[in-house]
């Protein structure tokens, strides 16, 4: 079969002969594995960005206009992509008798089946939400730990595994410049989540509970947790999982005026009632945050926006209320290894916990999410189980690092090494080479959108983010916002590039997040001409 992925002969209808485990086996089977995935990212500037759901069959312009190599590579089978498709494309129940890996990758399944319905996060033409990064040294660290594929839950399942993370943590501390409450040699320390909902959910659990050990288990209906109307989704949930009540999550509202940041005024304010209201006594000085009084969930690059809170002031009054401090960096973290934007974290030294997401923006394959905390027992007390079949002398000695205790799952795989190889491979010159030309990249559009008076800045570009969006005609925002939506549904649909949106202060925004490691200036330019067009088409041929 002759196809974007190389050349595969047909496969034959014999029987597989493929063993659990075997060292030729598996060296035959991962090179034409890798050169499966080499040869779709050589071609996945060939692919419509978004998986085409409800447009292959539909018989609009933006589907079929695009990219006839795409639908060519499956022979002339087009896939309706409609809501439940691969129901209808794969058998319903599994094979009584094996396939070979050319049937699988090639021939009937991936190539064809599996590939029309994937939205290409790696493409240099993806622009929506935040980036998810991977790199050759993150596959190569992700292929070591599923090869090894050991499950390091506690020290002695395997030393290196917890020693590998404890260090590389430690180095990525002293990169972004952290405190040193916040390395193993102190009472602090990292560790690696699946994503930053995972990491807010831990801290909060053990703000929570140690608020309750000193206030009584009857004190989780007190329990507040603020956060801005600009933090992530996950801050709620994990208030939904912890029990804190709904109406004790506290969303703070921001302001254009303050470019969508926090005010330290307004959540003094929202304190200040609370306490008046009995929720934290004023006198006992309880409140645990990081999303309440319970804690205070602080972001550097807020989701819509990546609007930076005023960490040192909001510091300070989390610390005169003795709140718990959480700081989310899950997507800008990556950018303070930079000199230059280190300064957006100033004020870290109040918190009690810190996190950023390496497999956003740092070239390390999903999933790897870094928290560190000032105090490790804090999430021991609350997290630490000790069944006797987990029980080993150097776990009882208080010897070691046991990172079940740290985490809410038992089993964890060893996703310290995919970080550890970004890190000996890239080096941090590389490192901060890549984060600067995104950011480089960025600005080069936001120029481009500053030159077009139809378009309008909506909020500061920070880091390698832009809001913008259509202005609104006759400053009607409800005709605004729906020729926004418009132009988003137009852009994604036409295969050639995809971004994402959000609304800020009741406008319908669009988001440009540049961040894929293969994307250069003519992918810049070649998204904002599909912008432009599209544009011009729901204007009735206004130009710029």
């Amino acid at each position: 079969m002759n196809g974007y992925f190389g050349n595969f002969d047909e496969p034959k209808e014999s029987k597989s002969d493929l063993k659990p485990m075997d060292a030729e086996q598996l060296r035959e089977h991962a090179h034409k594995m890798v050169d499966f995935i080499a040869d779709y990212y050589k071609s996945i500037e060939s692919f419509p960005v978004l998986s085409q759901v409800e447009f292959l069959d539909c018989g609009s312009r933006g589907a079929c206009s695009h990219r006839n190599l795409y639908l060519e590579s499956f022979n002339n089978c087009i896939v309706n992509v409609s809501p439940g498709y691969l129901n209808k494309l794969l058998p319903d129940s599994a094979p009584v008798h094996p396939e070979s890996l050319q049937n699988v990758l090639a021939g009937k399944y991936v190539q064809t089946k599996i590939l029309p319905g994937v939205t290409h996060w790696q493409s240099p033409e993806y622009f929506a939400y935040f980036p998810s990064n991977s790199s050759t040294a993150g596959f190569l660290g992700e292929m070591l730990s599923a090869g090894l594929n050991i499950v390091g839950f506690s020290w002695v399942t395997s030393p290196a595994a917890t020693e590998l993370e404890v260090i590389v943590l430690d180095w990525l501390a002293k990169m972004l410049k952290l405190p040193s409450d916040f390395l193993s040699q102190g009472q602090g320390g990292g560790v690696i989540q699946g994503t930053a909902s995972e990491a807010v959910l831990v801290v909060l659990l053990a703000a929570r509970d140690n608020f309750l050990r000193r206030f009584g288990k009857n004190s989780l209906p007190k329990l507040v947790a603020y956060a801005s109307d600009q933090a992530h989704a996950s801050m709620q949930k994990a208030c939904q999982i912890a029990g804190i009540h709904p109406e004790n999550c506290r969303v703070l509202r921001t302001e254009s005026s303050n470019n969508y940041s926090l005010s330290p005024s307004i959540l003094r304010e929202a304190i200040a009632k609370d306490v008046e209201a009995g929720l934290i006594p004023c006198f006992l000085s309880a409140t645990i945050v990081i999303n309440g009084s319970l804690a205070c969930y602080l972001q550097v690059g807020t989701t819509s926006s990546t609007a930076v809170d005023p960490l040192f002031e909001l510091g300070k009054i989390t610390k005169d209320n003795e709140m718990w401090h959480h700081v989310d960096a899950a997507y800008a973290g990556s950018a303070c290894i930079c000199p230059e934007y280190r300064h957006y974290i100033d004020g870290v030294e109040e918190a009690d916990s810190f996190n950023m997401n390496a497999h956003k923006w740092f070239l390390t394959n999903f999933d790897c999410s870094v928290l560190w905390v000032k105090d490790r027992n804090a999430l021991i007390q609350s997290l630490s189980t000790n069944p006797e079949y987990l029980k080993n002398k150097a776990s009882q000695g208080n010897m070691v690092v046991d990172y079940k205790d740290w985490q809410i799952p038992l089993g964890r795989r060893f996703r310290s090494l995919k970080l550890w190889m970004v890190l000996r491979l890239y080096g941090v010159e590389n490192l901060q080479s890549y984060i600067r030309n995104h950011i480089k990249l960025a600005k080069h559009f936001e120029e481009l959108v500053g030159l077009d008076q139809r378009f309008e800045i909506v909020a500061p570009r920070t880091f390698a983010l832009v809001c913008f969006r259509l202005r609104a005609p006759q400053n009607d925002e409800d005709c605004g916002n729906k020729l926004n939506k418009n132009l988003l549904e137009a852009v994604n649909a036409t295969g050639k590039i995809f971004i994402s949106h959000t609304v800020l202060s009741g406008k319908y925004i669009l988001r440009f997040a540049v961040g894929a490691p293969l994307t250069e200036e003519r992918h810049i330019e070649t998204a904002w001409k599909v912008l432009q067009e599209e544009a011009t088409a729901l204007l009735g041929g206004t130009g710029a």
